[in-house]
């Protein structure tokens, strides 16, 4: 009877899961539900878990003072193939902490680490930034709006990538839109830094002031902000009996087009931190892990335009977030498609054209790393009325 038992113990232990691999993802302050960063860096990690028999352990960040213990206490535990961070502002911690424990891997999210058992994941922002700001320019020229918009996090190198392909974008589109129409149009560009990842009041009052002087569209680069300006754009909207824009928001990070209910993101700068984040634990799981950095840009389809493959994808991710319901999605297809065919062919045909020549090396857009390369560039495309 014991041997029987004993049997049974011991098929049963062989039927439980063996763990390939186990992952730390330490958030930065903003934390899940942004719909755009911190989410797509648990999608990309969670995916990767799926696929290779790996445990995800999400650690949040309550304040910047967390980021230091947060890493330090992962990598003292010794319970981890792979410690990812997610965010630039984590990248001083994970500096020191790295030191400290050699022979664990790490990777970071949008930071450069220089230590040999660090990953660094970087991303070509002002490539993807420029795309949707030639959208804007264009937009902005052709429905006969003053200015484009763009509500920044806090200021640090990163932004600087996406505020200088952005002020590029445009000023490309507004040359296209002269070239194509005959027509030079005034347009200029309403910015504004709020300081924070996090307060999504502050987001939507900085997007309500930019819609009032007349922003034809609202860049959301401070992630969770992104619901107030999206809050900010419906009100407008519904201020004006309208349900579509524009004017609009342009998403980040994340596909976020179908946000809004699909008429209301005219298209989204992504950002692929998921697969930044399923890149590098795939690196681990096959062996082939190193220090170093990774870029990601048009090239690799680490940023995007979004298109309509991805609206499918991501409606998919609204649902699982709890944002939509099944029951939503037809009609936010059909809003979207209706929302970007009222948009004149010749402009999304445009913005293509801007990709190839940046994918071809004929146009390199400026990435500004300090605040006097991107005063460089402020003065270089000032877009002032």
């Amino acid at each position: 009877m014991k041997r029987l038992g004993l049997v049974v113990v011991l098929v049963a232990f062989l039927a439980l899961p063996v763990l390939a691999g186990r992952v730390a993802l330490i958030l930065d302050v903003g934390g899940r539900g942004d719909l755009s960063f911190n989410d797509m860096g648990f999608k990309g990690t969670e995916e990767a878990c799926a696929a290779f028999g790996w445990e995800m352990v999400e650690i949040q960040s309550a304040t910047s003072a967390d980021y230091l213990p947060n890493i330090r206490n992962a990598a003292r535990s010794g319970k981890f193939d792979l410690i990812i961070c997610v965010g630039f502002l984590l990248a001083d911690a994970l500096n020191e902490v790295a030191a400290e424990f050699p022979n664990q891997r790490f990777a970071i999210i949008d930071a450069v680490v220089n230590q040999p058992n660090v990953l660094s994941i970087v991303f070509e922002e002002q490539e993807g930034s420029a795309l949707v700001g030639a959208l804007a320019g264009m937009l902005a020229a052709e429905y006969g709006y003053p200015y484009v918009g763009v509500v920044l996090g806090i200021e640090i190198p990163v932004l600087y990538h996406f505020e200088g392909g952005y002020r590029f974008g445009i000023d490309w589109g507004l040359k296209k839109y002269a070239e194509v129409t005959g027509k030079t149009a005034n347009v200029g560009l309403l910015w504004v830094y709020t300081g924070t990842f996090s307060d999504i009041a502050k987001g939507k009052a900085a997007a309500e002031a930019q819609l009032e002087q007349g922003a034809v569209a609202v860049y959301n680069v401070a992630g969770p902000l992104g619901i107030g300006i999206l809050e900010a754009v419906a009100a407008k909207l519904a201020k004006e009996n309208r349900e579509a824009g524009p004017p609009f928001m342009i998403g980040v990070d994340a596909n976020q087009d179908w946000m809004g209910d699909g008429n209301k993101v005219v298209a989204s700068m992504m950002k692929r931190v998921d697969v930044g984040c399923y890149t590098a634990i795939k690196m681990v799981h096959e062996g082939t892990f190193k220090g170093g950095v990774l870029s990601l840009g048009l090239k690799n389809k680490g940023v995007a335009i979004s298109r309509y493959q991805d609206l499918l994808d991501f409606i998919d991710f609204g649902i699982k977030a709890g944002a939509i319901t099944e029951a939503d999605r037809e009609r936010i297809i059909e809003n979207w498609k209706k929302m970007r065919a009222s948009i004149p062919e010749w402009i999304w045909k445009a913005v293509d054209e801007l990709e190839a020549k940046i994918l071809s090396g004929e146009i390199v857009v400026p990435k500004p790393e300090t605040r006097e390369e991107m005063l460089a560039v402020r003065a270089k495309y000032p877009l002032t009325r």
